[in-house]
Protein backbone atom coordinates (compact mmCIF):
# COMPACT_ATOMS: atom_id res chain seq x y z
CA UNK A 1 0.00 0.00 0.00
CA UNK A 2 1.66 3.16 -1.25
CA UNK A 3 0.91 6.83 -1.79
CA UNK A 4 1.19 6.09 -5.50
CA UNK A 5 -1.55 3.45 -5.32
CA UNK A 6 -4.72 4.31 -7.17
CA UNK A 7 -7.77 5.35 -5.18
CA UNK A 8 -9.65 2.56 -6.93
CA UNK A 9 -7.65 0.16 -4.74
CA UNK A 10 -8.79 2.03 -1.63
CA UNK A 11 -12.41 1.71 -2.78
CA UNK A 12 -12.04 -2.05 -3.15
CA UNK A 13 -11.22 -2.24 0.58
CA UNK A 14 -14.48 -0.51 1.51
CA UNK A 15 -18.08 -1.70 1.55
CA UNK A 16 -19.91 -0.98 -1.70
CA UNK A 17 -22.67 1.06 -0.04
CA UNK A 18 -22.69 4.80 -0.76
CA UNK A 19 -25.25 6.80 1.19
CA UNK A 20 -27.20 9.61 -0.40
CA UNK A 21 -30.16 11.96 -0.06
CA UNK A 22 -32.10 14.11 -2.48
CA UNK A 23 -31.91 17.89 -2.57
CA UNK A 24 -35.58 18.01 -1.52
CA UNK A 25 -35.08 16.11 1.73
CA UNK A 26 -34.60 18.09 4.93
CA UNK A 27 -31.32 18.51 6.72
CA UNK A 28 -32.90 16.67 9.63
CA UNK A 29 -33.45 13.62 7.42
CA UNK A 30 -29.87 13.90 6.17
CA UNK A 31 -28.54 14.05 9.73
CA UNK A 32 -30.62 11.03 10.71
CA UNK A 33 -29.10 9.07 7.83
CA UNK A 34 -25.55 10.19 8.71
CA UNK A 35 -26.09 9.12 12.33
CA UNK A 36 -27.67 5.80 11.35
CA UNK A 37 -24.75 4.87 9.12
CA UNK A 38 -22.04 6.60 11.19
CA UNK A 39 -20.81 8.73 8.28
CA UNK A 40 -19.85 12.40 8.05
CA UNK A 41 -21.24 13.19 4.63
CA UNK A 42 -23.83 12.16 2.08
CA UNK A 43 -23.96 12.49 -1.66
CA UNK A 44 -26.90 14.47 -3.00
CA UNK A 45 -28.39 12.61 -5.95
CA UNK A 46 -31.08 13.37 -8.51
CA UNK A 47 -32.12 10.51 -10.80
CA UNK A 48 -28.80 8.70 -10.29
CA UNK A 49 -26.83 11.88 -11.03
CA UNK A 50 -24.52 13.49 -8.48
CA UNK A 51 -25.71 17.06 -7.90
CA UNK A 52 -24.06 17.92 -4.59
CA UNK A 53 -22.54 16.75 -1.32
CA UNK A 54 -23.54 17.55 2.25
CA UNK A 55 -21.45 17.14 5.40
CA UNK A 56 -21.77 17.68 9.12
CA UNK A 57 -19.55 20.73 8.67
CA UNK A 58 -21.99 22.19 6.12
CA UNK A 59 -24.81 21.62 8.58
CA UNK A 60 -22.95 23.32 11.42
CA UNK A 61 -21.97 26.35 9.36
CA UNK A 62 -25.05 26.82 7.20
CA UNK A 63 -27.88 25.72 9.44
CA UNK A 64 -26.92 25.84 13.13
CA UNK A 65 -24.80 29.01 13.05
CA UNK A 66 -27.41 30.79 10.95
CA UNK A 67 -30.23 29.90 13.35
CA UNK A 68 -32.10 27.81 10.80
CA UNK A 69 -34.24 24.79 11.58
CA UNK A 70 -32.90 21.44 10.36
CA UNK A 71 -36.50 20.20 9.95
CA UNK A 72 -37.38 23.12 7.65
CA UNK A 73 -34.15 23.47 5.66
CA UNK A 74 -33.89 21.49 2.42
CA UNK A 75 -30.57 19.79 1.70
CA UNK A 76 -30.48 21.66 -1.63
CA UNK A 77 -30.06 24.97 0.21
CA UNK A 78 -27.02 23.75 2.12
CA UNK A 79 -25.28 21.27 -0.20
CA UNK A 80 -21.97 22.05 -1.83
CA UNK A 81 -22.03 22.19 -5.59
CA UNK A 82 -20.23 21.71 -7.90
CA UNK A 83 -18.72 18.65 -6.27
CA UNK A 84 -14.97 18.13 -6.21
CA UNK A 85 -14.40 14.51 -7.26
CA UNK A 86 -11.71 12.09 -8.42
CA UNK A 87 -11.52 9.08 -10.72
CA UNK A 88 -10.25 5.60 -9.84
CA UNK A 89 -6.98 6.52 -11.61
CA UNK A 90 -6.09 9.27 -9.12
CA UNK A 91 -3.41 8.28 -6.62
CA UNK A 92 -3.80 8.38 -2.85
CA UNK A 93 -1.28 11.23 -2.79
CA UNK A 94 -3.25 13.21 -5.40
CA UNK A 95 -6.44 12.71 -3.40
CA UNK A 96 -4.74 14.01 -0.24
CA UNK A 97 -3.56 17.07 -2.18
CA UNK A 98 -7.03 17.71 -3.57
CA UNK A 99 -8.58 17.40 -0.12
CA UNK A 100 -6.03 19.84 1.29
CA UNK A 101 -6.36 22.34 -1.56
CA UNK A 102 -10.18 22.34 -1.54
CA UNK A 103 -10.59 21.95 2.25
CA UNK A 104 -12.81 18.86 1.89
CA UNK A 105 -12.84 15.64 3.86
CA UNK A 106 -14.78 13.46 1.40
CA UNK A 107 -14.25 12.81 -2.31
CA UNK A 108 -16.68 10.99 -4.56
CA UNK A 109 -14.95 8.63 -6.97
CA UNK A 110 -16.54 8.92 -10.41
CA UNK A 111 -16.34 7.05 -13.68
CA UNK A 112 -17.88 9.55 -16.09
CA UNK A 113 -21.33 10.33 -14.61
CA UNK A 114 -21.39 7.16 -12.47
CA UNK A 115 -20.58 7.29 -8.76
CA UNK A 116 -18.29 4.40 -7.88
CA UNK A 117 -17.85 5.27 -4.23
CA UNK A 118 -16.74 7.83 -1.69
CA UNK A 119 -13.38 8.12 0.06
CA UNK A 120 -12.81 10.06 3.24
CA UNK A 121 -9.67 11.55 4.69
CA UNK A 122 -9.85 8.72 7.23
CA UNK A 123 -9.80 6.09 4.48
CA UNK A 124 -6.67 7.65 2.98
CA UNK A 125 -4.92 8.04 6.33
CA UNK A 126 -5.59 4.36 7.12
CA UNK A 127 -4.12 3.43 3.73
CA UNK A 128 -0.99 5.50 4.41
CA UNK A 129 -0.57 4.11 7.93
CA UNK A 130 -0.81 0.60 6.54
CA UNK A 131 2.00 1.44 4.11
CA UNK A 132 4.20 2.74 6.93
CA UNK A 133 3.51 -0.32 9.09
CA UNK A 134 4.65 -2.57 6.24
CA UNK A 135 7.85 -0.55 5.80
CA UNK A 136 8.57 -0.67 9.53
CA UNK A 137 8.09 -4.45 9.59
CA UNK A 138 10.45 -4.90 6.62
CA UNK A 139 13.09 -2.77 8.35
CA UNK A 140 12.72 -4.71 11.61
CA UNK A 141 13.15 -7.98 9.70
CA UNK A 142 16.20 -6.60 7.91
CA UNK A 143 17.81 -5.44 11.14
CA UNK A 144 17.04 -8.73 12.88
CA UNK A 145 18.52 -10.69 9.97
CA UNK A 146 15.25 -12.40 9.10
CA UNK A 147 14.74 -10.42 5.90
CA UNK A 148 14.40 -12.82 2.96
CA UNK A 149 17.10 -11.91 0.55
Amino acid sequence: MKLTDKVGAVLRQKPDEVYSVSAHQTMYEALEKMAKHNVGSLLVMSADKLVGIISERDYARNVVLKGRSSKDTPVGEVMVTPVVFVTPAHTVDECMTIMTDFHVRHLPVMDGEKVLGLVSIGDLVKWIISEHEGTIQHLKNYIAGTYPG
